[in-house]
């Protein structure tokens, strides 16, 4: 008699992509009990050997072929001295650095882009897919935003601030950054906020923030006070991505940028 799956069941295996063949099991039917042999004395009775079935011959595997190598850009350690480095070199080292996997799948590197001489600094998480074709961060909706959050404080983009990011290669598919990441790209954000000295950062993101404090506090909780990075003052507010996904907290970024206001003014 066979097993068989009922229509149901096959369509479900089917429509995932899965076979499956239950061979039939086979029946042997009893034969009749033999009347035992009478055998004489002398006689001895033969040996039934039961018959050898040959074995196919197990299927031999052809040759395997090796795959060619494929030839891949080693990785090495990022360029060195990058605490003595001047603009125009800082930004060639982090063009041509690949201490990390992320330099296999970028477009452009994302350095930065502003005011040389700016009392602002913008930092944030990580490029995204517009930010790695264009070669600069925060554009699309979330840059546009930005802008606008800029031009509340009486700055805009290129002229009394600038705008940088943690990482400055893509993650695949804009994944959060790995710490091994964040540990090869901070010391070229850290020599930037030396060269341009800002009177104030505000970092966006958790990312970002949980890099710059050291720390795994949420933004949620950093908000509302002054910190310090390098010495620079420092306020806490939302990625201006996860706000075009939660409205609401648009009023609390505001008051973020409130109080970063008020820490400039202070400072003057």
């Amino acid at each position: 008699m066979s097993l068989d799956l009922g229509d149901r069941q096959r369509g479900m295996l089917r429509e995932i992509g899965i076979e499956l063949f239950w061979p039939a099991a086979e029946v042997r039917e009893e034969a009749p009990a033999e009347q035992p042999v009478q055998l004489a004395p002398t006689q001895v009775a033969p040996i039934a050997e039961a018959p050898v079935r040959a074995r196919p011959p197990e299927p031999v595997a052809p040759p395997q072929r090796q795959a060619p190598a494929i030839a891949e850009a080693p990785l090495r350690q990022r360029i060195p001295g990058v605490a003595g480095m001047e603009w125009e070199a800082l930004a060639g080292a982090v063009a041509e650095c690949r201490a990390c996997r992320l330099c296999e799948g970028r477009t452009k590197t994302v350095f930065g882009v502003g005011d040389l001489q700016a009392d602002w600094m913008v930092i944030g998480e990580a490029p995204g897919e517009t930010e790695d074709l264009q070669g600069e961060p925060f554009v699309g909706q979330a840059g546009k935003l930005l802008d606008n959050m800029l031009a509340a404080l009486g700055v805009r983009r290129g002229q009394g601030v600038y705008i940088a990011n943690v990482l400055k290669c893509r993650p695949p598919g804009n994944r959060n950054p790995l710490p091994e990441e964040i540990a090869q790209c901070e010391p070229f954000l850290r020599r930037q906020v030396e060269l341009l000295r800002p009177k104030i950062i505000l970092a966006m993101g958790r990312f970002a923030v949980q890099t710059l404090l050291q720390t795994t506090e949420p933004v949620g909780k950093l908000r509302g006070r002054v910190h310090r990075y390098n010495d620079v003052p420092l306020v806490v507010t939302y990625h201006p991505a996860y706000l075009l996904r939660n409205l609401p907290d648009k009023a609390k970024a505001w008051a973020d940028l409130c109080l970063a206001q008020s820490v400039m003014r202070g400072l003057a």
